[in-house]
């Protein structure tokens, strides 16, 4: 399983999401889109998202793309009870 989430430092739905996968011990990779404008780029490109946070969650040879702060997607995607 792959975990990207795509943020900026003053995102405060970013934080939220970050600090879920924290709490629940989710291993994940963080793209700052405010510097890394490819990474921006290709966000948009990939999810026609203009805002984040955009989690992108590879499992099982599969992309689920979760915008924003979804806790409960978020659970049921990554099997957290």
């Amino acid at each position: 399983m792959n975990v990207k989430i795509y943020s900026t430092p003053t995102c405060h739905f970013c934080h939220m999401t970050k600090d879920f996968f924290k709490e629940n011990k989710i291993e994940f990779t963080d793209v700052n889109v405010a510097e890394d404008h490819i990474a921006a780029k290709e966000m948009v490109e990939k999810t026609g998202q203009m805002g984040v946070p955009v989690t992108i969650i590879e499992k099982d040879g599969h992309e689920e793309v979760i915008i924003g702060f979804n806790e409960a997607k978020l659970k049921t995607v990554l099997d957290i009870k």
